[in-house]
């Protein structure tokens, strides 16, 4: 006989997990499906795009609907009963934010594999972010998951005690998190804006609140569901169009394994580009033009007065002469864009010097796609001296990446999901896996994307150039530049310029897929801008409520007032972002990258002296998280370009060793561990908690 045991109650949930998780995929493919007949059948774009991002987000809000909760265990920690796969889904989600999916082949495409001397290439990316996964399974995650903490200051109040460890945890929590937010929420606003055809600040609140819908009411709970169900939209999102233009160059649909044929092709294209005549003229044009700029940087005031005289002079005789009105109108734009006093004037031209000078070298100032570093370690002293610089940054970065994933407190949340300490460690098992199926892909698809621009686009001409590009130009000239500099009528590769936001979500139309494709991607990349901006902002109201208010406050007795206070911070500082990301104050990956170093210089020594050494007290973590982030601040700072720009300094001189600012972390961190092993050792009688115990008054309900 056959003994039926009753199914225990934590087995029939994951059941309906995987019933449900089943039929959600089923209805993402019906969705695309639907769709691709519909184009067929004569649907206009103009219509695919808007469907696309109100189904998904339609589909986010429900889950979110569906998970709201006003109790403290699931809306901070999800009840602590995901089973290990669907956190490694979720935690790729969280992971595959708009710098991952959207940015990391844009910057493989720009700077190559190891990038130039002052970019530190984008396998930097990939290597980093991987070995920081590595690093929180061996290190971080298990030990965090068996304190049963809910946030990241969380461990430096029970580690270290007082106020002082748990508050500046709180607030570097908040100044990483708010700069990784804003990235994905300009993010937001790019897709939304690409796929709806609206302004970019009206698709950044479009956008929004499919962010709130699930953040704000759920918590942890609706933010795990919905990264779930978002990793399989960018999943299918990202395999699809590499797939196709592997298939369309090579034959077969594994880029994964077959893009390595495409090399040799785009060395050899390379080289014809760096000696054609037409591109000669490009880069000579480009050139003349920086050393115009250097011509009105050496008087500023008087070039600055004589280009508003002309232009003035120029508008009253063409409305004298009445002339065609778009030439009116073009010299009036021209005058408006003219700066409005000397420092501005300053800051623009340098940065348009520096811009024309970049252009003016061969590839577009591109590296060579699969050289290893810049320069020649055996060749002239400048070439040396370029070969350091180029391998310094490449490594300062993958440091960076590696500890800043090992320190980002919307991360190790995660951890803090799963019903055990072993599937804590499984579930950094699947999160690997589960990343490492877009990682591989990244790199194939910067370079097949590469060589359809160099071998089917370049030599085009421009009355024949593809609509997309136009398309792209009208949503932020960053992304798309095009003119015809020699004036041969013909596309050379140093007259266009692609953006490293938007080589990913181009991909589907410069490879002459169907638009439901693009799409597709667009809400791929939509997913990944929304599940990781999901996480941050949970992560931000929670240490704004959870960590810095304090416990036994009038009016905040219960879990539950925590949670209602803790949404309305969420709404804030939503906003507060938005508000940030409208300006474009820089590009996504450049953003990223900063949050990284900041989250390494005041989270990692701390953290892992705390686990490692029972001689790290209070006194010596406060001084070694002040004395990190204050230096990665202030490297930051004073390397910042636009301030460079308007103090008129070159933007090369206030590096140290050559390490650009994105990597400034690699000085923080050092001087985090330094600080706080010196001071911990002075301070030896000063208390200090141990690691293993977490007071049973410190969080009752848990």
């Amino acid at each position: 006989m056959i003994s039926l045991q009753p199914r225990s109650p934590y087995a029939a949930y994951r059941w309906r997990l995987h019933r449900n998780v089943a039929l959600y995929v089923l209805t993402l493919l019906g969705l695309l499906a639907l769709m691709a007949w519909a184009e067929n059948q004569g649907l206009s774009r103009n219509w695919i795009g808007p469907i696309f991002l109100f189904a998904t987000v339609m589909m986010y809000a429900l889950i979110g609907i569906s998970g709201r909760t006003t109790e403290a265990p699931d809306y901070f920690v999800a009840g602590r009963r995901v089973p290990a796969m669907y956190n490694g889904m979720a935690t790729a989600a969280d992971w595959m934010s708009a710098a991952s999916f959207i940015s990391l082949s844009g910057a493989l495409y720009l700077q190559g594999f190891s990038g130039a001397g002052t970019q530190p290439g984008g396998l930097a990316y990939v290597m980093g972010w991987t070995g920081g996964f590595c690093l929180v399974g061996l290190l971080i995650a298990p030990r965090l998951r068996e304190m049963r903490l809910y946030t990241l200051p969380d461990f430096f109040g029970v580690r270290y005690g007082g106020h002082w460890p748990r508050w500046l945890a709180a607030w570097a929590a908040v100044l990483c998190s708010f700069t990784y937010v804003v990235a994905q929420i300009y993010g937001i606003g790019l897709i939304a804006s690409r796929l709806t055809g609206v302004q970019f600040e009206i698709g950044i609140l479009l956008g929004l609140g499919g962010v709130l819908l699930c953040s704000f009411l759920g918590g942890m709970r609706a933010i795990t569901w919905t990264q779930v169900a978002q990793y399989i939209i960018l999943l299918l999102a990202f395999l699809l169009p590499v797939s196709w233009l592997a298939y369309k160059q090579l034959g077969t649909p594994l880029a994964m394994t077959a893009y390595g044929e495409q090399l040799p092709k785009i060395a050899a294209l390379e080289q014809k580009l760096i000696f054609d005549p037409a591109e000669i003229e490009v880069r000579d044009a480009f050139y003349y033009r920086a050393k115009n700029y250097e011509y009105k940087l050496q008087n500023i005031e008087s070039s600055l007065r004589k280009e508003r005289e002309d232009l003035e002079n120029q508008l009253r005789t063409l409305k004298a002469q009445s002339a065609d009105f778009a030439l009116i109108a073009q010299t009036r734009r021209e005058l408006l864009a003219l700066p409005k006093d000397a420092a501005t004037a300053r800051e623009q031209w340098t940065r348009a010097m520096q811009d024309n000078l970049a252009r003016a070298q061969p590839l577009s100032g591109l590296p060579v796609h699969a050289q290893a570093f810049q320069g020649d370690p055996k060749g002239e002293p400048t070439q040396q001296a370029a070969f350091e610089t180029s391998r310094l940054n490449f490594l300062a970065l993958i440091f960076c990446l590696m500890v800043g994933t090992a320190g980002l407190p919307h991360l190790l949340t995660r951890y803090y999901t799963t019903p055990s300490v072993a599937e804590a460690r499984q579930s950094v098992a699947w999160s690997l896996f589960f990343i490492a199926l877009l990682y591989l892909s990244a790199p194939a698809l910067a370079v097949l994307v590469k060589f359809e621009v160099m071998n089917n686009l370049v030599g085009s001409s421009f009355d024949s150039l593809p609509h997309w590009i136009a398309q792209w130009a009208r949503v932020d000239t960053a992304l798309v530049q095009v003119s015809d500099v020699n004036g041969d009528h013909t596309l050379q590769f140093g007259e266009l310029r692609l953006g490293a936001d938007m080589i990913m979500l181009a991909t589907p139309e410069l490879g002459g897929m169907p638009f439901v494709v693009s799409g597709l991607v667009a809400a791929g990349g939509l997913a990944a801008a929304l599940s990781t901006a999901d996480g941050l902002l949970l992560t931000i109201s929670n240490a704004l409520v959870h960590d810095l208010h304090p416990r036994q406050a009038k009016g905040l007795k219960t879990p539950e007032q925590r949670v209602i206070l803790s949404k309305f911070a969420l709404l804030a500082v939503a906003m507060l972002a938005a508000l940030v990301a409208a300006w474009k104050p820089a590009q996504i990956l450049a953003l990223v990258s900063a949050s990284f170093s900041l989250a390494a210089a005041a989270f990692f020594p701390g953290m892992v002296l705390g686990i490692v050494w029972k001689g790290a007290n209070r006194a010596g973590a406060v001084s070694g998280m002040l004395a990190g982030l204050g230096v990665t601040v202030f490297y930051m700072f004073i390397n910042a370009p636009f301030l460079r720009a308007a103090w008129g300094l070159d933007p090369q001189s206030g590096l140290w060793f050559g390490i650009q600012p994105i990597s400034a972390g690699v000085f923080g961190v050092p001087v985090g561990f330094l600080v706080t092993a010196v001071v911990s050792a002075l301070t030896l009688s000063l208390p200090h908690s141990s690691p293993n115990r977490v007071p049973s008054d410190t969080y009752p309900g848990l």
